[in-house]
């Protein structure tokens, strides 16, 4: 079994426990702060991963970091997972788990890459054409920035993107100029 797969069957069992005991967004919000410490340290990360350091070490450290911080639920499926061999499994599974959260409460995800940064009139106008395209009454908007668009902004809303930005009309150009100076030629 590959280990997505047997991820999002722990993803699946977790999500139905959190809504069965009314944790959904406790156990959310413990997955999201378990995967960013597990992308800001990847020593973390190498460590679930390794064969070679024993399981209770592995188990001792986790509790270390999450017993007191976490909801019960969160911590029993890391040290179910640690009792199972199982943890390299655990960014994957916070990862997804977030994902399946989203489904389950029918958000809308996308991204928007600016130049500077956005202002709250703006993001709330993004958000808006996003819950039309999406047909979502609610978004979780990503915002990115990168001064290489010159201007304008790139919009990801699911397979969707809408590239408004400077440096794609730039390119666009370009290649229309070189096309014609080709055909000239000819």
């Amino acid at each position: 079994m590959s280990d997505t797969r047997a991820a999002s069957r722990y993803v699946k069992s977790l999500l139905g426990l959190a809504v069965e005991r009314g944790v959904l967004e406790e156990v959310n919000t413990d997955m999201q702060m378990f995967y960013r410490v597990c992308m800001a340290n990847r020593n973390l990360v190498n460590m679930l991963r390794s064969p070679i350091i024993r399981h209770e070490k592995k188990k001792n450290v986790l509790h270390a970091l999450f017993k007191d911080r976490v909801n019960p639920l969160t911590f029993d499926i890391i040290d179910i997972l640690t009792r199972k061999n199982r943890e390299p499994l655990l960014p994957t599974i916070a990862k997804e788990f977030h994902v399946a959260y989203n489904v389950y409460k029918g958000i809308g995800k996308a991204t928007i890459t600016t130049t500077v940064p956005m202002d709250a009139a703006l993001r709330a106008e993004i958000e808006a054409v996003v819950k039309q395209l999406s047909n979502k009454t609610e978004i979780e908007l990503t915002e990115k920035t990168d001064p290489n668009l010159i201007g304008g902004f790139v919009l990801n809303v699911g397979d969707r993107q809408i590239d408004a930005s400077i440096s794609s009309k730039l390119k666009h150009l370009k290649l229309k100029f070189s096309e014609n100076q080709f055909i000239k030629e000819f």
